[in-house]
Order: structure tokens, then sequence, then C-alpha cells
């Protein structure tokens, strides 16, 4: 049973790491947002994180990401890979010859966010893009855990990454892992972490494996499962290897209320609307036979509820109704693991305010729903 430090309220869905409840994040979004501020900031100095995007006076601009860092000398950026020592900025990780990540074999049909229009798992658009017209048994996709994310979700379910984005280890070039394609690799996805601190090494990545899958003309998709808070640039970009390989760009759209992202993740969710509104009016209907873009929306109890959800929903759909959306069940972690796991009836009520605006929605991990 949590309590808010600002109204008092008490609830099983009011999380004690957080702080506040979602009433006065959106009717006290000043107030709330303080409360939170400390604890994201308290939560990044145990990994000797800074506690906010740096706006250093005289610092250098980064650019990686949507973060736009600014540091100054001695300082780091958000994600902890780039560093400015003596006026000049260090990258430890995100390009091309240092990617710090971790990589393993995934055996196709695997537990990706996209499982019910995945080729890997479904056969879809077989024989252009799936080796079969049911699940690529046999196969196997190369998981891609960066080790650095753009964001700082309170209730992050790999929040162990931020152990690699301070070691900066372990590093492997674009090249290396582009090599770990192989013949019963059909499929690459990026995630973490997040991929949007280290796109460059992503891309690069990328394009040495297409290059040699057409050449042995091999299947090889190529997906990023991001919070999409990724440089512009380098968005499209991914977006256009996914489109020509039959991948897709998985945005997790944690929130709609600009407000209710900052508490959860540290940072605003504008660029990632932006960034998902430019791929899908971009690329979207160039390849209807397959989506080259979808989106999903973890059900945090008391927090992400239908009216955060209808919102996303509608959002989406003013871009196309027929871009997947899949609602994902949450179980209690990091932070905020003082939470239940989604219920049933938030999911059914979910589901039902995103149908009123999307033809094509899912809710997965249903053995979590109480």
């Amino acid at each position: 049973m949590g309590e808010c430090l600002i109204c008092g309220e008490r609830a099983v869905v009011i999380s004690d790491g957080l702080g506040v409840c979602i009433k006065c994040i959106r009717e006290r979004p000043e107030q709330a947002l303080q409360i939170t501020q400390r604890v994201h900031a308290k939560s990044r100095a145990v990994f000797g994180l800074p506690p906010e995007p740096p706006r250093d006076a005289g610092g250098l601009p980064c650019g990686s990401c949507a973060n736009n860092c600014v540091i100054g000398v001695g300082s780091s950026g958000f994600c902890g890979l780039v560093r400015n020592i003596d006026g000049r900025l260090v990258r430890f990780g995100g390009t091309v010859e240092k990617g710090v990540l971790q990589w393993y074999y995934d055996d196709l049909p695997t537990n990706c966010v996209g499982w019910w229009f995945c080729p890997g798992c479904t056969g879809s658009a077989y024989p252009k893009y799936a080796y079969r017209a049911e699940a690529e048994y046999g196969y196997a996709n190369l998981a891609v855990f960066y080790g650095a994310c753009s964001y700082d979700c309170l209730y992050c379910q790999n929040w162990h990454y931020r152990n690699l984005s301070v070691k900066h280890k372990p590093v492997m070039n674009a090249e290396t892992l582009a090599a770990k394609v192989d013949n019963h690799v059909s499929c690459i996805c990026y995630f973490g972490g997040d991929p949007s601190p280290q796109m460059p090494h992503s891309l690069e990545t990328s394009r040495i494996a297409l290059e040699k899958a057409k050449a042995e003309k091999r299947i090889l998709r190529v997906c990023w499962e991001t919070n999409g808070y990724m440089n512009p640039k380098l968005a499209e970009k991914a977006a256009e290897y996914a489109l020509e390989s039959g991948g897709n760009t998985k945005f997790d759209l944690k929130t709609w209320s600009e407000e209710l992202n900052i508490a959860l993740c540290g940072v605003s969710n504008k660029p990632t609307l932006d960034s998902f509104k430019m791929i899908g009016e971009k690329f979207f209907k160039k390849r209807p036979e397959l989506p080259v873009l979808s989106a999903s929306t973890l059900l945090i109890p008391g927090y992400v509820d239908r009216e955060e959800v209808g919102s996303i929903a509608k959002f989406i759909s003013e871009i196309d109704a027929n871009i997947p959306y899949t609602l994902l069940a949450f179980y209690p972690c990091y932070i905020m693991n003082d939470l239940p796991t989604t219920s049933r009836k938030q999911a059914v009520e979910c589901r039902n305010a995103a149908e009123k605006h999307l033809r094509n929605t899912r809710i997965g991990n249903t053995h979590l729903l109480s």
C-alpha cells in the first residue's frame, strides 16, 4: 500500500518508490515532478550517472540521441557513454568501432513484441521476407542488448544495463557483431537498454550484415525495439533498413502525457512521438503487407491507464489506423517494484480504449495478468 507524498492518498497502485500518484502528476505537475526528479537523481547516483541530461554552460553538444546533451569539461552525458575530457568529447561506446553491448542467439519463434505479425514467428510475408509460411523453427534471431539508454525508466525490466553504461564494456565493433549473422540467423533485433544512444553502431552493423545477406541471397530482417528517443536522421535510416529487409521499428510509446513521461522516465516524450510520426507518414504505406512500424505500451497499474492508452491510440490512428499496437502486462521491477502486476480488468479497459481508434491491437504477456 503506497502513499502519495502530495495528497496523502493511499492505494496498492501508488508506488512508494515514485512517491506520487497519477492524479497529482496530472493536476499538480510542478510539485509532483520536483519529487520524481529527486527519485531519478538518487537512483542514477548509484551508478555514477548524471541526474538529468546536462546543459552545461560552455559545454560541447553530443547529438547522439534526442537528449542533445551539452557536456562540460569533466562531465558525462546522460547515457554515460560520452565524456568531456579536456575540452574534447570522448565516446566510450556508440561508435562504429565501439558498441557497448551483449548479444546472443534467440531461437525462433521468440518472445517478440510483434510476435503476432513478425515473419519469424508467423511466416507472414512468405516467401519474400520469411523462409517458411509458418514460424521459422530452426532459425534464430541475433539479439543485441545495448548497454545504455536515453531514458531513465523507474520501472525498467532490464535495469542492469546501467552496469554496462558505467563500465563501458563489453565492447564490440560493428564488423565483428555483423559476423555473428550466420546462415541460421534470419533476423537481428536491437534492444537494451536502448539502441538510441548507439545508433551509428547498429546502423553500420546492419549495413554490413545486409550487404552480405543480399550477396548470398539470404533473408535477413532488421528490427529496432526502442523508446524512439533517437537522432531523427538516424531514426529515418533505421526505418529504411527495416523497410528494405522486412523488419520493423518497434516504438515503446510509454505515455501520452509529457508530465507522466518525465515522472516515470526522466525526460520528455515529444521527440519520441515526433520520430514515430515521421516514420509512419514516410514509410508505413510503402509496405502495407508487412508493417514497418509498430507501437507498444506497458500497462503500469495506477499510472498508464485507459486515458493514456486512448490518447496514444488516437495519435497513432491519425498517422494510420492499421499500425499494430501491442499492450503489455507489467510486472514489478527496479524502483517501482512495489506495484502489482497489470490486472485483467485494466488490460481489457485499455484494449477497448485503443480499439476505438485502431484496427490492430493485441494484449501481450497475458500470463502476467492478475
